[in-house]
C-alpha cells in the first residue's frame, strides 16, 4: 500500500503484550521495539516482566499499562491507531505486502496457542509472515515481532539511525521509568485509565459477565498502593 507522507512524525507503531506465557520474551521484545522505533510497549494485565534479553533497551522505550484489552483498545483508538493481529489466519495478509494505512499497534499471540478469541475481537486486520521452509509451523514470538516491526518501519519511512563502525549509535539514556521490572504509571496515566473505564461502562464495552476483563493479577494489591500514593 503506497504512502504519500512517510515519516515518524506522522505514523507511530505500538506493541501490545498480552497473554505471553514466557515473561522473559518481553525483554527481547523491548529490544526489538527500540531498534525499530516503536512509540510504546503496552502491557495488558500483568505489569511485571523479566528484562532479560533487553540489553538495557527498556530505558529507551515508553511503557504503558492497562488492566484489560478493552481499555488498551480505547486508548489506541483515541490515537487513531489500527490494531493489527500478528497471526496465521485465513484472512491474514502477508506482511511483505505492507497492508498498513496509518499508525498501527501490533498484537502478538501466545507462544503456544496464538491469539485468543478475545484478542482477535479487538483487531482491525491480521498479517502473517510467509515461510519458505518446511521445518517449523511458526516462528518464535520475538522473531515474528522483529520481522513485522521492521516491515512497518520501512513502510512508514522511519529514519535509519546513524552508524559508527559496525554498530548503530545508541542515544543517551533518558530518565529511567522502570522500577523493579514492572511498568510504572504516572498520575496522568492513572487518571486517563479511570476515565476510559467510565466511558467503557457507559458504552457497554464489557464481557458477558458484566465486568470489564480483569487481569487476575496478584500484583494488583501492590500497584493499588502505588497508585494511592500518586493521587
Amino acid at each position: 500500500m503506497e504512502n504519500d507522507c512517510k515519516n515518524k512524525d506522522v505514523y507511530e507503531s505500538y506493541v501490545v503484550v498480552h497473554n505471553i506465557a514466557k515473561r522473559h520474551n518481553v525483554g527481547t521484545l523491548a529490544r526489538s521495539a527500540t531498534a525499530f522505533g516503536v512509540a510504546e510497549l503496552i502491557l495488558v494485565g500483568r505489569r511485571d516482566f523479566n528484562a532479560f534479553g533487553s540489553h538495557g533497551s527498556t530505558s529507551h522505550l515508553r511503557f504503558r499499562h492497562f488492566h484489560s484489552l478493552s481499555l488498551a483498545r480505547s486508548y489506541l483508538k483515541e490515537r487513531d491507531c489500527d490494531i493489527c493481529g500478528v497471526e496465521i489466519t485465513e484472512n491474514g495478509m502477508p506482511v511483505n505486502e505492507h497492508p498498513f494505512r496509518k499508525s498501527t499497534a501490533f498484537l502478538l499471540g501466545n507462544e503456544g496457542t496464538g491469539l485468543s478469541e478475545k484478542e482477535c475481537e479487538i483487531c482491525d486486520f491480521f498479517i502473517y509472515i510467509p515461510q519458505y521452509g518446511g521445518g517449523t509451523a511458526s516462528l518464535n514470538v520475538t522473531v515474528a515481532a522483529s520481522i513485522v516491526l521492521h516491515h512497518y518501519a520501512v513502510w512508514a519511512g522511519f529514519s535509519e539511525r546513524t552508524r559508527e563502525g559496525n554498530k548503530f549509535i545508541v542515544s543517551e539514556k533518558p530518565t529511567n521509568q522502570m522500577r523493579q521490572r514492572f511498568c510504572t504509571e504516572t498520575a496522568e496515566a492513572i487518571a486517563e485509565e479511570r476515565k476510559l473505564k467510565k466511558e467503557n461502562a457507559a458504552n457497554g464495552f464489557f464481557n458477558e459477565g458484566g465486568k470489564d476483563e480483569a487481569s487476575g493479577n496478584l500484583l494488583d494489591t501492590l500497584f493499588d498502593h502505588i497508585e494511592g500514593r500518586l493521587e
